[in-house]
């Protein structure tokens, strides 16, 4: 089949499966006038290709897992896939955990916004965020660098001191 067809079969655009061919994952035979032709089993290399990447995997690996595949042993291809698929795992438990700190920060500041009194003068910097040392880490910034000032106001200096005194 052309690749047109191929595109139209699996939902894989033409300029994807051009870069697969470039990158063997998905070889094509040539026409005698030049266009690229695919067997039957280019849908199931496809299917294959767009399930690993489903799992994260990068094409890197689903080349070399593909070659297993190949091959056509089932307990080889689970073999390669095994470490393969805890990484990803393991890489997204981590994407995870960054994720639930920052919602863990949103809500810590949202509520802090929620308890500032509302004023109508200009925010100066005697209060406002006091700097998360996690949120630090997180971008780069080491805690010892972090300021101990805060960061944003909603108090003027009268207002800070008595709420000091309090």
């Amino acid at each position: 089949m052309r690749i047109s067809e191929l595109a139209e079969r699996s939902g894989v655009p033409a300029t994807t499966l051009r870069f697969y061919e470039t990158a063997g994952l998905v070889p094509a035979e040539r026409s005698a006038a030049g266009y690229r032709l695919y067997g039957r089993e280019s849908l199931e290399r496809l299917e294959f290709i767009g399930a690993a990447k489903h799992l994260g995997l990068p094409l890197e690996e689903i080349a070399e897992t593909l070659d297993v595949w190949e091959r056509g042993a089932c307990a080889e291809v689970k073999a390669d896939l095994r470490p393969r698929l805890a990484r990803s795992l393991a890489e997204a438990e981590q994407r995870r955990a960054e994720v639930d700190r920052f919602i863990s920060e949103l809500r810590r500041a949202s509520a802090h916004l929620d308890a500032l009194p509302e004023r109508s003068e200009r925010c100066d910097t005697a209060c406002g965020f006091p700097a998360d040392r996690t949120a630090l880490a997180v971008s780069g910034l080491a805690a010892e660098d972090a300021p101990e000032a805060p960061v944003a106001c909603a108090l003027n200096r009268a207002e800070l001191e008595e709420r000091t005194a309090r």
